[in-house]
């Protein structure tokens, strides 16, 4: 046979999993799309991503990978774009404050 403070006890559970994160909940965070988030891009990233697109392609044409040329290839048209977006990603990384600064 079940006490009343086995109930209370229940019933103060169930309480504090359905209302307490209802007090607790934030600000909701406002999904934007990708299209729109696109359309923001401002001209030196999207500059840099076509860029990104047409220097392996024309280094593929100068190089001919198809023709034996496979490592130089990849040594001087894939390399270089991959890190010049790690030091994009890098510095970008680094101008963006941290969330201890803006608690301040």
């Amino acid at each position: 046979m079940t006490g009343i403070s086995e109930i209370l006890v229940l019933v103060l559970l169930i309480t504090g999993i359905l209302i307490l994160p209802r007090f607790f909940k934030g600000e909701p965070v406002k999904k934007t799309s990708s299209a729109k988030m696109l359309k923001k891009l401002p001209a030196k990233i999207r500059f840099s991503i076509v860029l990104s697109l047409i220097y392996p392609i024309a280094m593929a044409l100068y190089l001919k990978p198809w023709n034996g040329n496979l490592i130089s290839y990849i040594s001087y048209g894939i390399i270089p774009v991959i890190l010049v977006w790690a030091v994009i990603w890098i510095i970008a990384g680094r101008k963006t404050p941290s969330k201890k600064k803006l608690n301040k």
